[in-house]
Order: structure tokens, then sequence, then C-alpha cells
């Protein structure tokens, strides 16, 4: 893949409204195991709230995919992969960061818990549009990304 393809790529997956319209997999595989990640999400997102026997299934299933958006962004940053190997990891991490909004917005039982994930959520956002206004966003590399 040439770089300027990676750099949009890796643009597409970091972008802020990357996952609207875009639909959670019907199955993705995460360490060797396939998982029914649409029923999941669904299934847990029907109730109001996570019921304490399931939050530690939820909070689980949430480090997971965490997990496997890493390796895969990883992939894309740093293998020589092809375009069409690219597009297809990039389409995953989207619906990946998908399941994970959706699963994130259960966690909040309360109204400090909820304002502490809006504060944190608004702290992210603040640091990426400071690395771009200052250009120090790096357009790709370990380097580019904020972590926290």
């Amino acid at each position: 893949m040439k770089e300027y393809e990676r750099k949009g790529l890796l643009e597409r997956v970091n972008r802020e409204a990357a996952t609207v319209g875009a639909d959670i997999p019907e199955e993705i595989e995460i360490q060797e195991e396939s998982i029914d990640l649409q029923s999941f999400v669904f299934e847990i997102k029907r109730r109001e709230t996570v019921p304490p026997g399931e939050r530690d299934r939820v909070e689980r299933a949430k480090r997971n995919l965490r997990r496997e958006r890493l390796e895969r962004l990883e992939l894309i940053e740093e293998n020589e992969v092809s375009y069409a190997e690219g597009e297809r990891l990039a389409a995953s991490i989207i619906g990946i960061d998908r399941a994970l909004e959706a699963l994130e917005g259960l966690g909040a039982t309360d109204p400090e818990t909820e304002a502490k994930r809006q504060e944190t959520a608004d702290r992210k956002r603040w640091m990426r549009f400071l690395k771009k206004a200052l250009g120090r966003d790096g357009g790709g590399g370990a380097g580019g990304r904020t972590r926290f």
C-alpha cells in the first residue's frame, strides 16, 4: 500500500464522526474466537441498565474490543498490508468503534458517573484538537496517537 493510502485509512478510522451510519458487525473474530457481536450488543442495550451479574461480562467485552481495535490499527500503521486488506481492517475498526460506543453508554447508572464519562470524552476531543492545531497529530505511526 502506498503511504498516502495508509494515511487516508488512518484518518478515516480516527475521524470523530467515523461511526455515524456505521453498522455493528454481525460477527467478529477476536483472538481466534468468533463472537456474535451485533447480537451481544443488542442483547445488552435492550436493557435500561446492565445488571450487576452482566457488568463483568460487558467490561471484559469492552476490554477485548479495545485490544482488538488497537491490534488492527497497528496492522495498518506498521505492517505492510495491501490496500484491500487495509480497507477491510479500517471497516472492521469502525464497526468495533460503533460497538464500543453502544456499550460505553450503558456504564453510567448515576448522574455523577455520566458526568465523569462526558468530561473524559471532552478532554480527549480537546487534546486531539490541540494536537491537530499545533501540527502534532503525526498523520500515522505510534507517535501520532493520543493515549489516555
